[in-house]
């Protein structure tokens, strides 16, 4: 997404960069879980909203700062909405605007050097469509204009191809169509729910999505190209109509379109990122626990498999309590808290099901049940369930993180 010619609503400035500390003690430093009642607008202490068009990108749509376009559903999302309409008669730089939608963005309100950034979308579906969740270097208000700043795609779609995400750099001598980066190909991204994330440090950037990593890049891919991501950066995400990338709509595109947002949450992390194939939690006789099948569907066993570095392995701690895997979260089934209660992966929904403490002794502990993530039976055959039980001590309940 590169940087088009809008106005920001209210004026826009950087803030402190925030220290990154070691991943067994991340701190969330941003989050928005979108909350709100329905028709609800955006926190206005973490985001603003951009309005105007953008003609850079040859976007059709006009951003606005209407709920019409931007607004809490009610059922914990904020929806982005491109609508097929002009009622305020605005002009775009083409001429009488054919479409409405919306840009937010966190300039002035919250920026960050280094860290975890992730969200969970929906996206929408449908030639022309082009959502995004990105970033741009927070010294673009102090006057170093684009490419220079720099600008982190942590995720962009265009409309003509479903199955596809995509992870961009671009700065001085990378940017635009010459931007380094590459392509995701999954599911159709708009069938349901996913998480789209970077997890950044000093000289590299890595992207996945569903937790499974894509691409790492270092200054070594720019050609000998300045490196500008060692510095403050803010999040924008917005959903496009059009454009040089996606094309414009045609007979085939249905409006509204939305783009769904779950959460967006950034967490301080490791200035050294673990390996492509990290994020294991280690257990008894040496196994990594692991998503069953590697199937993500609600409901999927957790269990102890010898580790093997695939995304069923690769889990991630947010910040917020949760241990996650496949874009889902580690789940005490039915919320139990009896001892046997089974341990399973489940859509994130912020209950205590979900928090866990990682101690110095190396429990895994269910906050509310008070009870430890064990490895039934102690046995530490392939296959063997997890569930919670009252810490003992004993080496099925010991955990390397």
């Amino acid at each position: 997404m590169t940087l088009g010619a809008v106005s920001l609503s209210t004026p826009a400035s950087s803030a402190p960069a925030a220290t990154a500390q070691d991943v067994g003690a991340m701190a969330t430093t941003f989050a928005d879980e979108f909350n709100g009642p329905a028709g609800g607008g955006v926190d206005g202490s973490k985001w603003q909203l951009e309005t105007g068009d953008n003609v850079n990108n040859h976007e059709r749509q006009m951003y606005t700062n209407s709920r019409s376009n931007a607004a809490t559903d009610g059922a914990g999302n904020l929806v982005i909405t491109a609508r097929k309409e002009n009622p305020a008669n605005y002009n775009c730089w083409y001429g009488r605007c054919e479409y409405t939608s919306a840009r937010l963005n966190t300039a002035g309100r919250f920026t960050q050097t280094y860290g975890h950034y992730e969200t969970r979308m929906k996206l929408p579906r449908g030639q022309g469509m082009w959502p995004a969740f990105w970033m741009l270097g927070a010294d673009i208000n102090s006057g170093n204009p684009w490419p220079g700043s720099g600008e982190i795609d942590i995720m962009e779609n265009v409309g003509f191809e479903p199955n596809t995400v995509h992870g961009t750099l671009h700065g001085p001598g990378y940017s635009g169509s010459g931007g380094i980066g590459a392509g995701y190909n999954g599911p159709n991204f708009s069938d349901g729910f996913h998480t789209f994330a970077i997890d950044w440090a000093p000289n590299q950037i890595r992207w996945s999505v569903d937790g499974n990593v894509y691409q790492t890049r270092t200054p070594a891919d720019l050609n000998g190209n300045q490196w500008v991501f060692n510095k403050p950066f803010f999040i924008i995400m917005n959903l496009a109509v059009g454009g040089y990338w996606p094309g414009d709509p045609n007979s085939s595109t249905q409006f509204p379109q939305q783009l769904l947002v779950d959460y967006v949450r950034v967490t301080t992390s490791d200035t050294t990122p673990p390996p492509s194939g990290g994020g294991r939690i280690i257990g008894l006789a040496g196994k990594c626990l692991d998503v069953a099948g590697a199937n993500s569907a609600n409901g999927t066993p957790i269990q102890i498999v010898g580790c093997n570095g695939n995304a069923a392995q690769n889990w991630s701690r947010p910040g917020d309590g949760t241990i996650r895997a496949l874009g889902k979260c580690l789940d005490a089934a039915s919320a139990g808290t009896a001892n046997g209660t089974l341990v399973q992966l489940w859509d994130c929904n912020g209950t205590g099901a979900q928090q866990w403490a990682v101690s110095g002794a190396r429990d895994i502990v269910n906050i509310p049940a008070n009870k430890c993530l064990d490895v039934i039976g102690n046995n530490s055959a392939d296959g063997t369930r997890t569930h919670l039980w009252e810490c003992t001590g004993a080496a099925n309940q010991k955990w390397t993180v």
